[in-house]
């Protein structure tokens, strides 16, 4: 087998970081008992953080991010796995501070691969990715709390990864969804994806207000947090819930006790990286089956080279859908 191989390089000088496609050996791939051949990967703001040199993503450089693979086993040390088996690799450590996803190989722990499901291709699993899984896990979390038929839901940040693919998945399995967006060009996709209504940012203090606002939505999927989550609290009916796994508008919110104490609301935090893999294979096999989404219309396919310009496309707020990254 030929040892060199592609991988997109971000490079640290005095404070200023730059990608570049370079050749690579095997060899310099970390230590793990499974060296996978990837097909696929995703763009996840994730990526674009590690590539930025955002020190709470990735600490040491040169490096190659990429929180997503899905491809083939080129060498198993593991039981569980052998040579030509179809397998996703999505967080733990992948990206972040191990070799990631950009790259046309990687070496992992085998404790971080599972099975790819057999009704699930390699680049349908990428249309996915981590805000696919993320999604998922948001989704799965309401469900089990209040339910989705029937509910009136409302997802933050709905042109990116994870709020199209909550805003799919919600319409889907009966739930009337509102999208917000700060993309105001964006109603036709948003209301094509499933949306019953499209408001703006700007628009929804003017819907509710703090510390307790008109009760309009049973369940929430926020990926922004800060003001945005503080009125989503606030603007829930009794017993609602908001799924929360980003933090876009910043890592804190403001919140009073009413919306706990006077409706019973909770707050539900996903994580999608260090959870156990058996709930990551739950949300891949549903993916598979009875929450198959059609997302490639929704998908743009690019290739190593391309993927800087797409780096800086999500750091700037301007990414639409999911971008895919083809090997």
């Amino acid at each position: 087998m030929d040892k060199t191989f592609k991988a997109l390089l971000i490079e640290e000088d005095n404070g200023t970081y730059t990608n570049k496609v370079v050749e690579r050996n095997i060899d310099d791939l970390p230590e793990g008992d499974l060296l996978i051949k990837v097909s696929y990967s995703s763009l996840n703001y994730k990526d674009a953080l590690s590539a930025s040199g955002n020190p709470g993503v990735t600490r040491n450089f040169p490096h190659t991010p990429g929180i997503d693979a899905v491809g083939e086993v080129a060498q198993s040390d593991s039981p569980s796995f052998k040579e030509g088996d179809k397998v996703i690799v999505t967080g733990y450590d992948l990206g972040m501070n191990t070799s990631g996803g950009f790259s046309e190989f990687i070496r992992v722990p085998s404790s971080w691969a599972l099975h790819l499901p057999d009704k699930l291709t390699e680049i349908d699993s990428m249309c996915l990715g981590t805000a696919g899984l993320t999604a998922g896990l948001s989704i799965y979390a309401l469900d089990s709390f209040r339910g989705i038929s029937n509910t009136k839901s409302i997802v933050t940040g709905s042109t990116g990864g994870v709020g199209s693919i909550s805003v799919m998945l919600l319409s889907k399995l009966g739930s009337e969804v509102t999208a917000l967006s700060g993309k105001s060009d964006q109603e036709e996709l948003l209301k094509g994806l499933g949306a019953k209504e499209v408001i703006s940012r700007e628009q929804l203090p003017e819907l509710t207000r703090l510390p307790i606002g008109k009760p309009l939505w049973d369940i929430g999927v926020d990926v922004v947090s800060g003001e945005i989550l503080s009125l989503l609290l606030a603007s829930l009916t009794p017993g609602g819930a908001v799924a929360c796994s980003g933090l876009v508008g910043g890592p804190s919110f403001e919140s009073s006790i009413f919306p706990f104490i006077l409706r019973g609301n909770t707050l539900i935090g996903i994580d999608s990286v260090e959870i156990p893999l058996e709930q990551k294979e739950n949300i891949w096999k549903l993916f598979a089956d009875e929450w198959s989404l059609s997302l490639q219309d929704t998908t743009k396919i690019v290739s190593l080279e391309e993927l800087g310009g797409e780096i800086s496309t999500i750091l700037e707020g301007g990414q639409v859908g999911r971008v895919v990254l083809k090997i």
